[in-house]
């Protein structure tokens, strides 16, 4: 059976320092499987479309707010990322999966990792400090987590809640990894 730990949480907002981390101090081997490896494999002529991802920014909405339409192809590389999930777990390797969901996604990922350990981990920080991080990065459209801010964690049960708005990544990771036992 596999340890799989779910980082979920607005971009930004730390999860893949968090994984880092995490996996420089787990006592057994912990790969680290990151959403944003499987938006680089989508093909650059599907984002800003509508089979795959369609960013909108919100009109009438002030600070500016930017969502997420996903298409058909984005829907179905997705899901295939929860079942390649499901498929390292099922060769006993241990995981830290870092995405952004919503409850439905959640419900797939707790069926296909039915039988294997599960933590789930909510990733916080402040709007402001998520925004000051958006602007920062120089590589995230200006209100996407604004947008996703009211909406990742609604309907989805956490084992444990992180807050990098007043903790650092080490820090962050060294609490999931006595509290869950890694």
């Amino acid at each position: 059976m596999a340890r799989v730990v779910i980082l979920n949480g607005v971009g930004s907002a730390g999860k893949g320092s968090i994984a880092k981390a995490l996996q420089a101090i787990t006592a057994r081997p912990f790969l680290h499987v990151p959403m944003d490896a499987f938006l680089e494999m989508m093909p650059e002529a599907t984002l800003d479309h509508p089979d795959g991802l369609v960013f909108e920014t919100l009109a009438d909405v002030t600070p500016p707010e930017v969502a997420i339409h996903v298409g058909p192809y984005a829907h179905r590389v997705f899901a295939g990322m929860r079942r390649a999930v499901a498929a390292l777990a099922a060769h006993g390797l241990d995981l830290i999966v870092d995405d952004v969901m919503e409850a439905p996604e959640a419900a797939d990922y707790r069926a296909l990792l039915a039988d294997h350990r599960v933590s789930w981990v909510a990733v916080r920080a402040s709007l402001d400090v998520l925004e000051a991080r958006e602007a920062a990065r120089g590589d995230r459209l200006i209100g996407l987590a604004r947008h996703q801010f009211d909406r990742v964690h609604r309907g989805i049960v956490y084992d444990l809640e992180v807050d990098t708005s007043r903790a650092t990544p080490e820090a962050c990771a060294r609490l999931i990894k006595d509290r869950l036992g890694l």
